[in-house]
Parts: C-alpha cells; sequence; structure tokens
C-alpha cells in the first residue's frame, strides 16, 4: 500500500488532466478554479485507498475518485452561495469571484461531469457506482436542507444534528471507500464495512470541522474561523453548550444566536467564552474521538490485514488530531 501522500500526489496528477479550457469560459474557468484551490483530497484519497485495501491497482479507481471530489466540489459551490461565504481554502468563492448565476450554472455542470466519469468502468461496475452515488447525492441534498432548516428551529435535538451531518458529510466519506470496494470487487460484506468506516469516520470528521471552524487557525483552517457562530448555526458545540449551561446562561447563548451583527468580534468570543466553560468544547473532542473508536471497531469485521487495519487506524488518528 502507498501512504497517503502518495495517493495525494497521484491522483493531483490526474486531475491535472481534467482541466481544460473550454467554452464558454463563464461555465468552465469556475470549475477548473474551485478545483485547483487544493482542499485536503480526503476523498479521493479514501476511495483509491479503499480500492488498494482490497488488493486492486488502485489507479483503476481514479475515475471514481475524481467524480467524488468533482462531486464534493459542486456541493461547496452551492453551499457557499447559500451560506453567503466569502472565503473557500482561504480564497474568495466562485459566486464572489464570478456572481451567484455563474456559481449555480457552474455547479450544475460539475454535477453531470461527476456522472460522466462513470461512463469509463465495464456495465457492472458503472451500476453499482452509479447507484450508489445518485443515493449518497440524494442524502447529502437532505442533509443540506436539514442544515437550512435548523437555522430557524430553536428546538434541534442532538440527534437532528448528527443525522443531518451523517447526511451531509459522513455518507460522502462512506460512498468514498465503497467505490473504491466496488471498483475492487470486493465481497458485498467488505463493501458494506467499509462504507460504515467511513460513516462513522466522516461524522467524526465534521464535528472536528465544526470545534475547528471555532477553535481552529484562521492561516491554517482556510474558512472564516466563527463562521458557524455568525450564521447562527446549531452545531453539536451549541447543542451541547445549551444543555450544560444554567436556565440564565442558556438564555443568553440563546439571545447570541438570534442576533447579526456588523461587528461580529465579540459575538464569537463570547460564544466561544460559553462553549468552554460550559464544558461543550470537551464534550465535542470527546464526541470525535468516541465517533472515531466505534469506526475502528468496524475494522474487525473486514476480510484484510492486521497492517492494513493499523494503516486504517493511522488514517483514522490523523484526521481525529487534524488542524485544517
Amino acid at each position: 500500500m502507498q501512504n497517503t501522500q502518495d495517493y495525494q500526489a497521484t491522483f493531483i496528477d490526474y486531475l491535472e488532466n481534467f482541466y481544460k479550457d473550454r467554452e464558454p469560459k463563464n461555465l468552465y474557468d469556475p470549475i477548473n478554479y474551485i478545483l485547483k484551490l487544493g482542499g485536503k483530497r480526503l476523498r479521493p484519497v479514501l476511495t483509491l485507498m479503499s480500492a488498494d485495501i482490497f488488493n486492486c491497482d488502485y489507479k483503476k479507481a481514479m475515475d471514481a475518485a475524481l467524480s467524488i471530489e468533482v462531486f464534493h466540489n459542486f456541493s461547496l459551490v452551492h453551499d457557499d452561495i447559500m451560506d453567503a461565504a466569502p472565503l473557500r481554502r482561504g480564497e474568495q468563492t466562485v459566486h464572489e469571484k464570478w456572481d451567484t448565476n455563474t456559481g449555480i450554472l457552474s455547479g450544475d455542470a460539475m454535477l453531470i461531469m461527476a456522472y460522466q466519469l462513470f461512463e469509463n468502468y465495464e456495465p457492472a461496475t458503472f451500476q453499482a457506482l452509479a447507484k450508489l452515488f445518485s443515493k449518497t447525492a440524494l442524502e447529502v441534498c437532505e442533509g443540506q436542507q436539514y442544515d437550512v432548516d435548523f437555522e430557524t428551529r430553536e428546538d434541534v435535538t442532538i440527534p437532528e444534528y448528527l443525522k443531518m451531518i451523517e447526511y451531509k458529510t459522513a455518507v460522502l466519506v462512506g460512498a468514498a471507500m465503497k467505490m473504491g470496494a466496488i471498483v475492487a470487487n470486493a465481497s458485498q460484506k467488505d463493501q458494506d464495512a467499509i462504507y460504515e468506516f467511513g460513516r462513522l469516520l466522516g461524522i467524526a470528521f465534521q464535528l472536528q470541522d465544526d470545534y475547528l471552524d471555532a477553535f481552529g487557525n484562521p492561516e491554517t483552517f482556510g474558512k472564516q474561523v466563527g463562521g458557524d457562530i455568525i450564521e447562527n448555526k446549531k452545531t453539536y458545540l451549541y447543542l451541547k453548550a445549551l444543555a450544560f449551561l444554567d436556565a440564565s446562561e442558556a438564555r443568553q447563548l440563546e439571545q447570541l444566536f438570534t442576533v447579526n451583527l456588523e461587528d461580529n468580534f465579540e459575538k464569537i468570543e463570547t460564544v466561544k467564552q460559553f462553549f468552554v466553560s460550559s464544558g461543550s468544547a470537551e464534550a465535542t473532542q470527546k464526541e470525535i474521538e468516541n465517533y472515531t473508536n466505534k469506526a475502528f471497531l468496524v475494522l474487525e469485521t473486514l476480510n484484510i490485514s492486521e497492517e492494513k487495519k493499523e494503516l486504517l487506524k493511522a488514517f483514522g488518528n490523523s484526521l481525529m488530531t487534524r488542524k485544517v
């Protein structure tokens, strides 16, 4: 097996061939732009890693990996429009650099291009990949709608929030890993298990993203720190803080999440103090560890070597302790 950096480097080389100067430029230039912004390339790396784990030449999974990356970036373009986000990976978002209509249309094109990549596989593999992709894409849309709904609801529960991040983020991580297993012709049992590993790891990943949104370093995080607080998002941090705080402080926190200020610095800092003093920040870190360990338990059911299980655990641990 390769290490993560090798998968990443090989994938980026492959991605270079995907960039093309095509007309109309205002449709395709934004697609090249968002894909070139970098990012962790987590999902395509997982697809390649999964194919390799099941004794397949991982390069055969390159188109599936590229499909996942194109779809993920499509969802980011549209999410950034919905969130009115100014930055993505430390650079202007597509709708800021061009305009909203261009962002919508370029995103639509990316979704179609993601599907087209499955055409490079033989029929049975194509069908399995497309079926998984369709199910996952719809779940991602459902997760995004839950996320939007939660912004105006005052009664969001922690189980509802966990379901939202499962659909919005974790199912795509699970699908990325299962796609590699599909290309490798792994057994159905192993395909389902590697999906579950990815899904659980994806929940841990999103909880870590929520934590970093509040407590990350803006220079390494790549997004506006405190963005979730500005947007009044009911994250795990927020919901746990409400559960832990006394009635008076809980009302203060709820009040902060009903206002939008021109200068949000004071709001962000006050909310972060509530997250720390309530024990919510610590509880969130424990939940990240909890879901990571659940993912590791699933590995025991996989029909792969202990060495490969350890490599997957090392990858999971690196996600749990990341700063970006």
